[in-house]
């Protein structure tokens, strides 16, 4: 006698949506609290909001479509509305160790020097910054800091309280030893000086302040595999580790150094960058060490000019040329790298320990 009302609830809604999965997570938006601010109008205007797990999110358009999808297949449904924002999520091991206002650290190495890192650590951050997220460069390159000069920044930091202000630059907080020791004067340290200063580039700078954290902190270490490694991993829990190679061959015996490393430091691996494709280095061997190695292959940057021009210049290529095919590059591998960040954390339970505070 009375036929089955057509009117759509927000319970109907989360229904549709707990079966949409996050692609890199493989759990549905509704269990992993991704949807918020479901509002019906009319008896059949829908919106919602889907909170992704970065900015950078390289998979949005297909969470949108698969979210559109199963909502209009509810009985009712007039219309879709589907909005975004994002919230960045914590490696929770970091608020475990040290008192810092960084919810993740990426550190970025290589096998050997002369490879590129510190440009595709630069562009790297900038990149993230561009999408939205809150970024930190750190160049924990004691002996040969070469930030500055990729980021066109070379003042010393102003100092507020007991913290060290860093340097903005395109977008990104900047720190680096390069502002504090005079141009052109090598540092001859042993391993516990150099220690305490990277503890010092972590701790006693103004990175943020709870509430406005880092979402990141890309972390540009020195070639090989050394002292500053060793220090960073056991002053605090790194959210995982890229490593930049050159396309020959011999690449995979670089990248196999450097994997190496973080694993024993147990820090996850996120993947290899190939980086300066073409010409004279040929193409394919970061990529064939990342299937190698079964790691993940995050991107190849193809060798031109304007990369090092950019470099020279202090403005990196994402920053200064967004229309390159490097700067497009650039963009994909941060998107691939916050996904990576995004899984990581995925894997690890959101409890904190209480923060330990290091003395100085």
């Amino acid at each position: 006698m009375f036929g089955k009302s057509n009117r759509v609830t927000k319970d109907m809604v989360l229904g549709a949506l707990q079966q949409v999965q996050e692609p890199e997570l493989h759990r549905d938006l509704v269990t992993l609290n991704m949807v918020k601010d479901i509002e019906i109008a009319n008896e059949g205007d829908v919106s919602f909001t889907v909170t992704l797990t970065t900015p950078a999110c390289p998979l949005r358009g297909q969470i949108e479509s698969e979210a559109r999808a199963a909502v209009q297949a509810l009985p009712g449904v007039k219309s879709i509305q589907v909005k975004f924002d994002a919230q960045v999520r914590a490696d929770h091991r970091i608020a475990g160790k040290l008192d810092v206002p960084i919810k993740n650290i990426i550190a970025v190495a290589s096998g050997k020097g002369g490879v590129g890192k510190t440009t595709v650590a630069a562009n790297l951050a900038v990149a993230l910054g561009q999408m939205g997220a809150r970024v930190g460069l750190l160049d924990a390159d004691i002996y040969g800091p070469n930030v500055p000069i990729v980021m066109g920044v070379d003042e010393m930091p102003d100092v507020m309280g007991d913290k060290m202000m860093p340097a903005l630059a395109h977008g990104v907080l900047v720190m680096s030893i390069g502002f504090l020791v005079p141009e052109g004067e090598a540092l001859v340290w042993r391993g516990p000086m150099l220690h305490k200063a990277i503890q010092q580039l972590l701790t006693d700078v103004a990175w943020g302040e709870p509430g406005n954290e880092l979402d990141y902190l890309v972390v540009d270490l020195p070639p090989g595999t050394g002292d500053a490694q060793m220090s960073l991993a056991q002053l605090v829990p790194l959210t995982g580790g890229v490593i930049v190679t050159t396309p020959q061959a011999v690449a995979l015996a670089d990248a196999m150094r450097g994997i190496t490393a973080f694993q024993r430091l147990e820090v996850p691996i996120m993947g290899i960058i190939e980086n300066m494709a073409g010409d004279i280095f040929g193409v394919g061997g970061g990529e064939a060490a990342a299937h190698k190695l079964n790691v993940p292959f995050l991107g190849r940057v193809p060798l031109a000019s304007v990369v090092r021009e950019s470099g020279d210049a202090g403005t990196p290529v994402v920053a200064c040329c967004p229309d390159t095919e490097q700067a497009e590059v650039f963009r994909k591998i941060a998107q691939a790298v916050a996904a990576q960040v995004s899984v990581q954390n995925a894997k690890r339970p959101a409890v904190a320990k209480a923060p330990i505070k290091l003395e100085i």
